[in-house]
């Protein structure tokens, strides 16, 4: 009887002493921000800041374009990968070609037709960078820009910019800041806010690609996507608005309930980059839509206090892009974007919502990107 006591008592405290040691190692993940050099822009010192919380998710941001450069999230099995398409280092982001990997957009997201448009009468004239249409904020917009650091913590980047009058042809002297935060709850929240001291057209958004797999998958297309919105923005051959807002219903752009991007994706013309008009909703952040990758069982909900939401699914990724992570090739449809925004050419579209911004004004854009298991 001593003998099996004994063993009792040895296997308890062997059971106690492992319960302990699992517990010492889950609680030895503790929010923190970490800094590294990220290379030089025009002599000036790029860093990179990754924010770990207290689940293990990470988010990496550099001072350069304002750029997202990592997603780390883990998997139904508890591994951890990368979830957006990037570069390694700076070089990737500074090449010519680079398709707006993880960067903020600006002054105005999306296109504006033959960038021309009028403001209080009178009227301006920007780059038209993309086919004849003016795209991304110009030839110099906000992801390729250093912005400055204002305040920083264990779970928060603060960044400002100041846009001047007549920069890429806006009028108006344009304050910007940008806060990312990563959430105690696995979300990676951005808050835009800015002032101006003349009327300008503003659009501020992210441009991360995402795919969910953490590169187990070359491509999106077995991703399950959802969009919160009965109507998309139609658009011409060089996608610019009609105007229209047909309803997507018995339509290839109907997300409305969950499905593969690849199940009807052949029937869209160049793949999917539209706009989506968001159903209306008497909450500040509405969920604008869902995506989910079941290998991986990786699930990001998507919300905003934004009217519209880009669903653009990587057409013009080719493979030829240099320094991607880990030397990937990111073919045609390695990652999707989902930008919180307004619509496309508002400032020509008198029934588009407005965005037009004003001296006395400030403008707030809310996006968060949270993510979990399912």
């Amino acid at each position: 009887m001593k003998i099996f006591y004994s063993s009792v008592l040895i296997l308890s405290i062997l059971f106690y002493t492992a319960c302990n040691n699992t517990k010492n190692k889950m609680a030895v993940i503790k929010k923190t921000r970490t800094e590294k050099s990220f290379g030089n822009f025009n002599g000036e010192a790029v860093t990179e800041y990754t924010f770990t919380n207290e689940n293990g998710m990470q988010a990496s941001i550099i001072n350069y374009g304002g750029t997202v450069t990592k997603i780390i999230t883990k998997d139904k099995d508890g591994k951890y990968a990368d979830v957006i398409l990037g570069y390694d280092s700076l070089a990737g982001y500074l090449q010519k070609g680079n398709p707006y990997f993880g960067c903020l957009i600006g002054r105005y997201g999306n296109r504006i037709a033959k960038g021309k448009f009028m403001v209080d009468g009178k009227s301006y004239q920007l780059a038209t960078n993309n086919k004849g249409q003016s795209l991304h904020g110009g030839n110099k917009g906000y992801d390729k820009v250093m912005w400055t650091v204002k305040t920083k913590t264990d779970s928060s980047l603060a960044l400002t910019y100041l846009s001047k009058d007549e920069e890429e042809g806006y009028p108006g002297n344009l304050n910007i800041e940008v806060i990312y935060e990563l959430t105690a709850d696995n979300g990676l929240k951005i808050s835009y806010t800015a002032t101006t001291d003349k009327a300008t057209p503003i659009n501020l958004t992210n441009h991360c690609y995402f795919n969910l797999s953490g590169g187990r998958d070359s491509t999106i297309l077995q991703h399950k996507l959802q969009l919160s919105a009965n109507k998309f923005t139609e658009v011409d051959s060089l996608l610019i608005p009609t105007g229209k807002l047909p309803d997507v219903k018995n339509t290839p752009m109907d997300f409305s309930t969950a499905k593969e991007i690849g199940k009807d994706i052949a029937l869209v013309k160049g793949g999917y980059d539209h706009n989506w008009d968001l159903n209306k909703s008497k909450e500040d952040m509405p969920l604008a839509g869902t995506l989910y990758h079941p290998a991986s069982g990786r699930f990001m909900q998507v919300f905003t206090n934004e009217p519209g939401i880009q669903f653009y699914s990587g057409n013009f990724l080719d493979g030829t892009l240099s320094n991607t992570k880990h030397n990937q090739k990111y073919i045609q449809y390695a990652g999707l974007c989902l930008e919180t925004q307004h619509f496309p050419d508002s400032p020509n579209q008198p029934s588009f919502p407005n965005t037009i911004l004003k001296p006395g004004e400030k403008y707030l854009h809310t996006a968060l990107y949270k993510f979990s298991i399912k």
